[in-house]
C-alpha cells in the first residue's frame, strides 16, 4: 500500500517516481504514488485539465481531427472498426467528451449526440469546434459518476479516454452510464492498458522493464511546489475492469487490445512504435446492458 494523502497536513513524499499518465508530465510537479480519495482526485483533474486544455489541443488537435473518432493514440478509427455498430439514428451519450470531436463524428454520421465533460475549458474548445465545423455539440460540465441525465435515455454511450482512467471508483462510474442506457444500449469504452502499469512512462527502450507490480493499486498523484495534489490517475486490473463491469450490470461482448500499427512513428506520452511493438497501451470494451 502507499501512502495516504491526510487533506488537513498536505503532502509529505519521498524520492518521486514514474507512473502512467495520459498526457505528459508537467515539469515542476513531482510524481508520486499516494492514496487519495474520489473527491480530492476528481478535484485535482478538473483544475488539471483547465490548466492543461489549451497544450493537449494543440499538440493533439490534428491527430484527433475535428470531426474524427480516435479510440487511442494507436489510431483506432471507429470510421474502420466500428464498435459502436451502426450509429444513424441513435441517441448517443460521449462520456469524457474532451472538445468533442467523437461526438462530431457521430452527429457527422447521424447520430443525435449529448456530451458531457468534468473540464469547463474543454467544453470552451468543444464550443470552438462547434463554430468552426457547424457541428454543435450539446454538452453538460458533469462527472461521469453523477450524470445529471434521465434513466434510460441512450441508445449507445462512448468514451474515448475519457473520464474513466482518471476516477477511482469506476463501478460507480460504471453504474451510472448503465442507468442512462436503454435495455439493450452499448458502452463501448477506451482506457489505458492496466499492463502498462508495471512499466516506466516512457515510450523508448527504457519503458521495456517492468518496474512496478501489476497488483499495487496505489494511484498514480503530482503535486506542485506547495504541496498540492495537482493530478491523480488510478490503476485498475483487467479483473478490476471486468468485476467493475458486472457489477453494473453490463456484460462485456468484447476486449479489443490494438496493436501498433506499422510505420506509424507518432509518440503520445508513453505510446510509441518502440514499447508499442511488445506491449499493448490501449484496452477497449464493448459492453451492453441487457436487454
Amino acid at each position: 500500500m502507499g501512502k495516504t494523502l491526510n487533506p488537513e497536513v498536505g503532502l509529505h513524499l519521498s524520492v518521486p517516481v514514474l507512473g502512467c499518465r495520459y498526457r505528459r508530465p508537467v515539469q515542476t510537479r513531482q510524481p508520486q504514488f499516494l492514496e487519495v480519495s474520489d473527491a480530492q482526485a476528481q478535484a485535482a483533474n478538473r483544475g488539471d485539465w483547465d490548466r492543461e486544455a489549451d497544450s493537449y489541443q494543440a499538440e493533439h488537435g490534428e491527430f484527433l481531427r475535428d470531426t474524427g473518432f480516435l479510440w487511442s493514440p494507436e489510431g483506432v478509427d471507429e470510421a474502420d472498426v466500428r464498435l459502436l455498430g451502426e450509429v444513424a439514428g441513435s441517441r448517443v451519450l460521449e462520456v469524457g467528451s474532451g472538445a468533442g470531436q467523437c461526438s462530431r463524428w457521430l452527429q457527422s454520421n447521424g447520430a443525435e449526440v449529448v456530451a458531457f465533460d468534468l473540464s469547463w475549458r474543454q467544453l470552451q474548445h468543444s464550443r470552438r469546434l462547434d463554430l468552426e465545423t457547424s457541428i454543435d455539440v450539446p454538452t453538460v460540465c458533469a462527472t461521469a459518476t453523477a450524470i445529471p441525465l434521465a434513466a434510460a435515455t441512450f441508445d449507445l454511450a462512448c468514451s474515448a479516454f475519457g473520464a474513466l482512467p482518471f476516477i477511482l471508483d469506476i463501478e460507480r462510474a460504471l453504474t451510472e452510464v448503465g442507468r442512462v442506457l436503454r435495455p439493450g444500449g452499448r458502452f463501448v469504452f477506451s482506457v489505458v492498458h492496466p499492463l502498462r502499469w508495471v512499466f516506466p512512462d516512457d515510450p523508448t527502450e527504457a519503458g521495456l522493464t517492468a518496474a512496478r507490480s501489476y497488483f499495487d493499486r496505489t494511484p498514480y498523484v503530482e503535486i506542485d511546489d506547495e504541496g498540492s495534489l495537482t493530478y491523480a490517475e488510478p490503476h485498475h486490473t483487467l479483473g478490476d475492469w471486468i468485476s467493475a463491469i458486472g457489477a453494473a450490470g453490463l456484460t462485456v461482448e468484447r476486449l479489443v487490445e490494438p496493436e501498433w500499427p506499422p510505420g506509424q512513428d507518432r509518440v503520445w506520452g508513453g505510446w510509441g512504435p518502440v514499447r508499442g511493438a511488445f506491449v499493448p497501451g490501449t484496452a477497449i470494451f464493448v459492453t451492453r446492458q441487457p436487454d
